[in-house]
């Protein structure tokens, strides 16, 4: 079949390829910031969506939002450093989806900010062990539940910390850049079974960057770095997420999409 007869036997793409009716989501950290705004996106686009974070009342607050607007979820409590955690949460979101999980979506993180010389083992690793090794477990426990007919998802996050690194905190530049390796090589092996696996690198105003944007130098730092000149807002940040998870974005994997005002160009 030549392009232009795929292309004609496709015939007109329609706003209904952005839709996830049907389809059923995990995001971990779901409890505020970028996760809960991704979370309530999901669920206005069709999705049934397992509302993840290690605070369950926050993530019932965000399961609740949902539903009282007319959108399916439920809340669950998930410490994604716990593997066997991820396994049960996971399996948890397929059953809403009758064995199927269609869409993971890693988000939760941590941040504890030093200056290397005052970065102590534990401050590394527990940044890595959540960012990197709970990507990690979720995504393992995924594969038994995510489907082979090209609506399988993986959307994970990472930083343009990871990409262009950052100042006071090298444990959280090496876990987001690990997070992009990660997610290319997933990318490659996972095109077997037509699942895509992608990352985007957001920056919003959240708690996780509550510590920069309230330190007035720091923060006049930052915005000079951002050529639109503000922080993002939640909400701005999650269409991306629907977009990756969605028919529209089906031949796009193994790519970091950054969402940061132009900070990464």
């Amino acid at each position: 079949m030549t392009d232009t007869q795929l292309s004609e036997s496709a015939g007109p793409v329609g706003i209904e390829v952005f839709g996830l009716d049907g389809r059923t989501a995990l995001v971990t950290g779901g409890g505020g910031g970028v996760g809960a705004a991704v979370a309530e996106a999901f669920a206005a686009a069709g999705a049934t969506v397992l509302v993840t974070d290690i605070n369950k009342d926050a993530a019932s607050q965000v399961a609740d939002r949902i539903t009282a607007r007319g959108g399916a979820a439920e809340p669950y409590a998930l410490d994604v450093c716990d593997a066997e955690n991820a396994r049960d949460a996971v399996a948890a979101a397929a059953r809403l989806g009758g064995g199927t999980l269609n869409i993971l979506v890693n988000n939760a993180g941590v941040i504890k900010p030093a200056m290397f010389p005052k970065m102590d083992e534990t401050k590394f690793r527990t940044v890595i062990d959540t960012h990197l090794m709970g990507t990690y477990h979720c995504s393992h426990a995924a594969l038994d539940h995510l489907p082979d007919d090209g609506t399988g998802r993986i959307i994970n996050v990472t930083s343009a910390a990871g990409l262009t690194g950052t100042i006071g905190q090298a444990n959280y530049g090496a876990a987001k850049a690990a997070i992009v390796g990660f997610t290319k090589s997933l990318a490659r092996e996972l095109a077997r079974q037509s699942v895509t696996a992608n990352a985007v690198a957001p920056l919003a105003a959240t708690a996780m960057t509550e510590n920069i944007r309230s330190n007035e130098k720091l923060a006049a730092k930052t915005l000079a770095r951002i050529p639109l000149g503000r922080w993002a807002y939640p909400a701005e940040i999650a269409p991306t997420f629907v977009f990756l998870a969605s028919d529209a974005a089906a031949y796009i994997t193994g790519q970091v999409l950054p969402v940061d005002g132009g900070t990464v160009i």
